[in-house]
């Protein structure tokens, strides 16, 4: 239950102390015409029991569906344990202060962090999160803005396969500062970078790479890296952190490695919850960590020799004068890597590989049994890891609702993002489906696409 500390008589003695006659005023700036008399839309308060029964009764409305989903978030199993820790009352509540250096449990753990997905990416420093994968690119961006100094175009090159919404975000928050953001020519084969459609216009201050792609495909990454930094380019890699347990890292991409890395955060212990909240992470080489965005935490020894913690590396900009400070994003999305830190540590290295190699073959038996029935076929060839698009012989948005009808969430319809992939739709399946899960889905839209009534729709 909330706590408000302050009585009618501590709120009149304030009041009295600044010499203003009742809280109202303290906003009279506002001008009257600006002002709601009452908020007639918002219902009648509930108590908590009525509020808790209200809840739970549209809870109740959701069905248990079947998830094939994927597109960016991921559903992953999450033991238990990791937001029964992450709830506890010392977790739930904490957040880094002004005073940091009083938070040691707060600033170990996000230490402990930043020390995981260097190791997952392969690159040295990390920070303490951003808002999500997306804002991420565009802190990347301007990122290496800041660091690439040798190039002044401001161009970005994104290879074709990186998610279109962290595009858009790119460009709604880096595209007022200068920066443009251009998309690389794809293979229409392979879904993936047609190299030789690479042109020699202005050189770019980066290049970014998104592996796997977004379209389930895998582009040559060492490949393009090396071209890229061929260029004076920085390359900003993104991955999925789950992938990372089975592919080459970021940090190990061609001869010297992508410069920045980031991506979605989601996948390590936070549920899907609607689309949030998620974070985003970042880890960069160390030559480039001045330039980092957000939350440093270090390690490090007091006078007496004793290991502690403390924030490293923030300018007093940083937080107050925002208009001096290398980023805005100053909010670290604590609880949210709280749980990624604890998810991480229950299941360590081994523990994530076997995620991740169970998602790849629940997506591969899914793959097998789909492209068996007729009137659906592979849109591209090649290796995946859990998400793969698959082409019908009809659009793929009346096929979706039908599946939904059966409570199952058939994938990622990509003619909203590739008008020419009308009829291509984006499976994906972790470690959370069983035989009985894929086998469901795979009788479902056999029965679907053999259906007189939908042929004819």
């Amino acid at each position: 239950m909330p706590f408000i500390p302050h009585t009618k008589k501590d709120i009149a003695e304030m009041l009295e102390t600044i010499g203003a006659a009742s809280i109202e005023e303290l906003f009279d700036e506002i001008p009257e015409n600006l002002k709601v008399d009452s908020l007639d839309s918002v219902p009648e308060a509930l108590t908590e029991m009525e509020i808790t029964r209200l809840m739970h009764d549209r809870a109740a409305m959701d069905p248990l569906t079947n998830c094939f989903i994927g597109g960016g978030a991921y559903e992953h199993h999450i033991p238990a344990a990791v937001w029964e820790i992450t709830t506890r009352g010392e977790f739930y509540s904490a957040y880094t202060p002004y005073q940091a250096e009083a938070s040691q449990g707060t600033l170990q753990t996000i230490y402990e962090y930043q020390s995981m997905i260097t190791e997952l990416t392969g690159l040295d420093v990390s920070n303490a999160s951003l808002y999500d994968g997306a804002s991420g690119l565009a802190e990347a961006a301007l990122m290496a803005v800041r660091s690439n100094r040798k190039v002044k175009t401001g161009r970005v090159l994104l290879a074709p396969g990186v998610n279109p919404t962290y595009v858009k975000v790119a460009e709604a928050i880096a595209g007022t500062q200068g920066l443009t953001f251009e998309m690389l020519p794809m293979d229409a084969t392979s879904g993936t970078l047609a190299f030789d459609q690479l042109d020699d216009g202005a050189d770019p201050v980066a290049v970014v790479i998104q592996q796997p792609t977004f379209l389930g495909t895998f582009e040559d990454a060492d490949r393009l890296t090396d071209w890229a930094h061929g260029r004076g380019a920085f390359v900003i890699g993104i991955a999925n952190p789950t992938s990372l347990a089975l592919m080459k890292p970021p940090g190990q991409w061609g001869e010297a490695g992508a410069d920045i890395a980031c991506g979605e955060g989601q996948p390590l212990g936070v549920p899907l919850s609607s689309g949030g909240p998620y974070f985003g992470y970042m880890t960069c080489k160390e030559k480039h960590v001045r330039q980092m965005p957000g939350r440093i935490v270090g390690r490090t020894t007091d006078l007496d020799g004793n290991p502690g913690f403390t924030l490293t590396l923030q300018a007093r900009e940083q937080h107050i004068r925002r208009s001096k400070a290398t980023s805005n994003i100053c909010t670290n999305q604590g609880l949210m890597v709280t749980a990624s830190t604890i998810y991480m540590a229950l299941l360590g290295y081994e523990g994530l590989k076997r995620v991740a190699a169970s998602s790849h073959k629940n997506t591969q038996r899914l793959v097998d049994g789909l492209t068996s029935i007729a009137g659906v076929e592979l849109q591209y060839g090649g290796p995946f890891f859990h998400e793969v698009a698959i082409k019908l012989d009809r659009p793929v948005a009346p096929v979706l609702e039908a599946l939904a009808a059966q409570n199952i969430l058939g994938g990622l319809d990509l003619s909203a993002y590739y008008p020419e992939l009308d009829n291509v739709l984006l499976v994906c399946a972790t470690e959370t489906k069983t035989d009985a899960d894929i086998d469901a889905y795979v009788h479902a839209m056999q029965d679907i696409l053999q259906s007189k009534a939908l042929k004819s729709a």
